[in-house]
C-alpha cells in the first residue's frame, strides 16, 4: 500500500511527496481513510509511530475545499516542543497548499502569534494555558473550527490539564469532528473520550511495540554512584544519540553539567530554560551538534529524533506507563534501540511493576572494574542546591539596653560622658528632641521650639 491509495488532494499528494513519505505507517493506513470520512476517532499509538502524519494528511485535504482566513483546525499538544513538532510536520507536507498554520504556547510574546491569527491562519497548534489566555483575551475565535486534535492526551492528564481541555471544548462547536490520540488509556482520558467523541472509531497500533524493539537492562547501583556508573556506561557502548531521563528539573541541569564537563557533547531540557534555550538545545540534539541530551518526562514529552540509539533512566519513572513512554523514544520505526535503568534498592517496587507489564523479567547488570563499594561522600556536593541569595541591607546595629542611672539622673542632672581616654567629658546640656517633641526632663519654652533638625545616623535607618 502506498499514500496514493488515499486520494489526497492533489497538492497534498505533491507535498507527502515532496517530504519523501512512500510506505504508510500501520497507524497512518487505519487511521487515514476514517477521519477523511469525518469519523471521531480514538487513537492508541506510542510517539513515534507516524500519528502526525495520520491527522495532518486528512486536516489539509479537507481544508482544501471550503473558506480560508479563519481558524478551522485545532490541534492541542501538552508540550512547546511537540507543539512546535507538529506544525513543522504540517507546514512541510502542506507547503504546496497555501494554508497557514500558527503555533500558540506560552513563554514568548503573545503578539506575534495574534498578528498571525489576524493574517487568517486556517491550522492552530496550541498547548492548554495560552490557548486559554488567547480565548479570554478575544484575540481567536474558535466557533467555525471543523476538526479538533486532542494529542497526548495522557500526557495532558499528568500534567494536570485536562480541567483546561474541558474549558477549551466549550468553545468548540458542537458540529465538529475530533480526534484523540494517546499512548494509554488511563481512566481520566477515558472519561474524555465519552466527553467529546461522538460514536468514534478506535485504531490501536503497536501499544507496546517499544517492548519488542528495544533491548531493555537494569543497573543495581548506590545512589551517591549513579554518575560514576553513567559516566563509565557511556564509554563502555557505542552510541549515536542518548537521551538521558532524570526524576527532577534541577538533576537534568547538574547531570548535564557533569557530563559536558567530562568531554561530552551534552545539554539538558527542562521547565526552567527560557523557549529560546530550550529550542536551542531541540534543535542542537535534532542535528547532533548535542550527542547526549538530559530531560525530565514532561520536558521530553515532544522530543522526536529518529536516530536515539540509547536511553538511560538515570532516575527510574514513577509510573509503568512513564517508562513506556520513555523508551519510547528509542527502537522507533522497526530500529532496535537500548534501554538502560540506573536503579537502587528503593526502586524495587516499580522494578517488578514494569517487569509485569512487560512480562518478562529484566537483565541486571553490572560493569567490569567499577567500585560498587565506594563510600558516599560525607556530604552531598553533587546535588545540594546553593544557598539562596539573601538581598543586601545596611547592617543595623544592635541596640542595647539602656544603663540603669543614678537617681539624680532621672531629676534633670546627667551623669557625665566619658571620652576615650575613660576620663568624665563637660557636662551636656539635655537636647531637645526634632519635630518639637521636648524630652522629658526639659520644660517647653513658650514659644516652642520650632523646627529642629537631628542629623541622622547613616546607619540603622
Amino acid at each position: 500500500m502506498n499514500f496514493e491509495s488515499f486520494n489526497l488532494h492533489p497538492r497534498v499528494a505533491a507535498g507527502v511527496k515532496q517530504v519523501g513519505y512512500v510506505t504508510p505507517t500501520p497507524i497512518q493506513t487505519q487511521a487515514i481513510p476514517v477521519i477523511m470520512q469525518g469519523r471521531d476517532v480514538m487513537g492508541l499509538a506510542q510517539t513515534g509511530t507516524g500519528k502526525t502524519a495520520a491527522f495532518g494528511l486528512p486536516i489539509l485535504h479537507r481544508l482544501m475545499d471550503g473558506p480560508r482566513g479563519h481558524v478551522r483546525a485545532l490541534i492541542v499538544a501538552p508540550t512547546r516542543e511537540l507543539a512546535e513538532q507538529i506544525n513543522d510536520a504540517i507546514s512541510d507536507m502542506g507547503r504546496q497548499t497555501g494554508l497557514r498554520t500558527v503555533t500558540i504556547y506560552g513563554g514568548v510574546n503573545m503578539n506575534p502569534q495574534i498578528q498571525k491569527l489576524r493574517a487568517g491562519a486556517e491550522i492552530v497548534v496550541a498547548c492548554p494555558g495560552r490557548l486559554l489566555d488567547h480565548l479570554g483575551q478575544g484575540t481567536i475565535d474558535l466557533s467555525r473550527v471543523e476538526v479538533a486534535v486532542l494529542d497526548e492526551a495522557d500526557r495532558m492528564f499528568d500534567m494536570g490539564f485536562l480541567p483546561d481541555i474541558r474549558r477549551i471544548v466549550k468553545h468548540l462547536p458542537a458540529k465538529r469532528q475530533t480526534l484523540l490520540f494517546s499512548a494509554t488509556m488511563p481512566d481520566d482520558v477515558r472519561q474524555l473520550t465519552r466527553e467529546v467523541l461522538r460514536d468514534p472509531v478506535t485504531v490501536e497500533i503497536g501499544h507496546m511495540a517499544p517492548a519488542h524493539t528495544v533491548s531493555h537492562a537494569l543497573y543495581p547501583v548506590a545512589q551517591h554512584l549513579k554518575t560514576p556508573l553513567l559516566l563509565e556506561l557511556l564509554k563502555s557502548i557505542r552510541m549515536d544519540s542518548v537521551l538521558i531521563f532524570t526524576r527532577t528539573k534541577h538533576r537534568a541541569r547538574r547531570v548535564a553539567q557533569q557530563l559536558a564537563k567530562a568531554g561530552y557533547e551534552a545539554t539538558s531540557l527542562q521547565g526552567n530554560l527560557s523557549q529560546n534555550r530550550r529550542q536551542a538545545a531541540m534543535d542542537g540534539f535534532r542535528d547532533g551538534s548535542y550527542q547526549i541530551m538530559v530531560a525530565t518526562d514532561i520536558a521530553a514529552r515532544g522530543i522526536d529524533v529518529e536516530q536515539i540509539s540509547h536511553v538511560i533512566n538515570y532516575d527510574i519513572p514513577d509510573t509503568v506507563d512513564a517508562y513506556t513512554h520513555r523508551i519510547g523514544r528509542t527502537g522507533r520505526a522497526a530500529r532496535t534501540g537500548d534501554a538502560f535503568t540506573l536503579i537502587t534498592r528503593e526502586d524495587d517496587e516499580m522494578v517488578r511493576a514494569v517487569e509485569a507489564k512487560l512480562k518478562t523479567r529484566i537483565e541486571r547488570r553490572t560493569l567490569d572494574g567499577f567500585d560498587y563499594n565506594a563510600p558516599a561522600p560525607a556530604r552531598d556536593t553533587e546535588f545540594a542546591r546553593p544557598p539562596r541569595p539573601q538581598a543586601s541591607r545596611p547592617q543595623t546595629p544592635r541596640r542595647q539596653a539602656p544603663r540603669p542611672q543614678a537617681p539624680s539622673a532621672r531629676q534633670g542632672q546627667e551623669t557625665p560622658a566619658r571620652n576615650a581616654n575613660n576620663t568624665p567629658d563637660e557636662p551636656r546640656a539635655p537636647r531637645p528632641r526634632a519635630n518639637g517633641h521636648k524630652t522629658p526632663d526639659t520644660p517647653r519654652p513658650a514659644g516652642g521650639y520650632g523646627k529642629i533638625y537631628r542629623p541622622r545616623r547613616q546607619q540603622g535607618r
